[in-house]
């Protein structure tokens, strides 16, 4: 091998303090400790008012995820209405709003919209003023009874209505050839989309065509 050059050696920095800019992460069990105190403080002084938000059940995306469900930022102006939330209500009282978020699906559409309703049954509204409570506020006795339980009850660390979204996974894996198909599925797939794609162009030629034929008659 031919040498090239004095074969310089770079000036590198080996006698840095090193020691100086270690950083070590000992502290972790005491930062959780904090952090749930935190957690109950918050609650405490919250309560009876949740701590979280609801949210809604979404999917989680692309194939290899999308048979688990998870929550979401926030309901969708669809959800709402059709629980007969109204938009501005919502934050007020516990619920996450997503303005962007579209419904691309019946099941889950329907599934949300009673996910607020059975919300929105359990929720005990307190009236801002006990003298002049508003339509869909807790009467004084709900009120009274709501801030009872608590006492009696304690704070637990999360104070929130009890809404968990369960993953109830029913797909059964295997083989291609254990599951005989009973429709030429993707046939018609592209039928479809094959229709979608010349609706124009055949409704034309059958226009053209109709008008050829009346022209013949005359």
């Amino acid at each position: 091998m031919t040498i090239k050059h004095n074969q310089q050696i770079q000036h590198n920095h080996f006698r840095k303090d090193w020691q100086r800019r270690v950083r070590v992460h000992f502290d972790q069990p005491g930062r959780k400790q904090r952090r749930r105190n935190a957690r109950q403080v918050k609650a405490a002084l919250v309560a009876p008012r949740p701590v979280d938000k609801l949210r809604p059940e979404v999917r989680c995306p692309t194939i290899k995820y999308n048979r688990r469900v998870r929550e979401g930022r926030g309901f969708s102006l669809v959800e709402l209405k059709a629980a007969g939330i109204p938009r501005k209500l919502a934050p007020t009282i516990g619920i996450s709003v997503d303005p962007r978020r579209a419904n691309l699906s019946e099941e889950s559409l329907a599934r949300n919209v009673q996910r607020l309703k059975t919300y929105r049954e359990r929720i005990i509204l307190f009236p801002r003023n006990a003298k002049k409570p508003k339509s869909g506020d807790a009467s004084a006795e709900e009120a009274k009874s709501a801030r009872e339980k608590n006492k009696h009850d304690g704070v637990v660390e999360r104070n929130t209505v009890a809404f968990p979204i369960v993953n109830e996974v029913s797909v059964k894996e295997g083989k291609t050839s254990d599951y005989p198909a009973t429709e030429k599925a993707y046939r018609k797939l592209r039928d479809a989309r094959s229709e979608a794609r010349l609706v124009g162009v055949r409704e034309k030629r059958a226009k053209a065509k109709a008008e050829e034929a009346a022209a013949a008659k005359k």
